[in-house]
């Protein structure tokens, strides 16, 4: 199951995954929130909060997810993965690198500063 998560600034999408996910979460929440954010910003911040209540994606969900990432790969600003399930955090930290913009991973404990991280303008390259 994902779940809109609405308190954070306009150009973050917030999700949070439970129990298992489908490929009808995909498509009757994630896609339509990430085609929304997309018509009113060039560029979306996500954060993607993976509950405690977590078992895993069904086949349809890898799928929806793949396609997801294939065509939407260059949109997202910044993404912000929170949660203490270790092969979700392997895998993007194994493959976050693909992505654009930047890709943090937070520990479940870590929450608030996910959402203070995803919320702040981009650095500055060369900042000291």
């Amino acid at each position: 199951m994902i779940e809109r998560i609405t308190d954070l600034p306009d150009q973050v999408l917030g999700l949070k995954a439970s129990r298992e996910v489908t490929a009808d979460d995909y498509k009757q929440v994630l896609v339509p929130a990430l085609e929304e954010k997309l018509s009113q910003h060039r560029k979306v911040r996500l954060l993607y909060v993976i509950g405690d209540g977590f078992t895993g994606y069904t086949g349809g969900a890898a799928w929806e997810d793949a396609k997801v990432g294939m065509k939407h790969l260059t949109d997202f600003e910044r993404v912000a993965i929170v949660t203490d399930v270790d092969w979700i955090k392997n895998m993007v930290k194994a493959f976050g690198f693909v992505m654009p913009g930047e890709v943090r991973v937070f520990d479940d404990d870590d929450l608030g500063e996910a959402r203070t991280w995803i919320s702040e303008p981009p650095s500055t390259v060369g900042e000291s």
